[in-house]
């Protein structure tokens, strides 16, 4: 039986972007249809739009955290600051194991350029580096998850 992660995984593979991977995995248990998820992450790769920022893992796992926890009135402060928190949590384990969050900067390459893009496919990179990066995502996802469900006011530990 394969784990979120590794379906996760197997869906970027299968030619998703690495936002689509995560949030159409696990927005199944925020009642996120699959094809809603797809559709809705499907900007986010190579960093937003291909533009090299944001690595779509972060970006598609932000927007689990947002599902998961976030607010739907304006005036619950409270829940907006947690939720921040999270994602800022987030970002820190992310970076912790790949030393930053930024698209461009994980591949070694810009791949909002044609050479960049170019160096990224000729070195094989969306096949040898994204995998990985969507793995750490779903990961860190689960792991955060689990503490913040074992213990919901301890959110600003790392």
């Amino acid at each position: 039986m394969c784990t979120n992660v590794e379906r996760a995984v197997s869906l970027f593979k299968q030619g998703f972007n690495c936002a689509q991977a995560i949030l159409a995995i696990y927005g199944k248990e925020s009642s996120l249809g699959r094809d809603t998820a797809l559709k809705l992450a499907s900007g986010f790769g190579g960093g937003m739009g291909a533009m090299g920022q944001t690595c779509g893992a972060v970006t598609g796992a932000f927007m689990i955290i947002g599902l998961k926890y976030g607010g739907t009135s304006s005036s619950d402060e409270e829940v907006k600051i947690n939720t921040y928190k999270l994602i800022r949590k987030f970002a820190e384990r992310f970076k912790s194991r790949n030393g930053t969050t930024v698209c461009k900067e994980l591949l070694g390459c810009d791949i909002s350029t044609e050479e960049g893009l170019r160096t990224a496919k000729e070195k094989d990179l969306f096949s040898t580096i994204c995998p990985k990066l969507v793995q750490d995502a779903a990961v860190i996802l689960e792991e955060m998850v689990t503490e913040y469900n074992k213990n919901p006011q301890d959110i600003s530990g790392g």
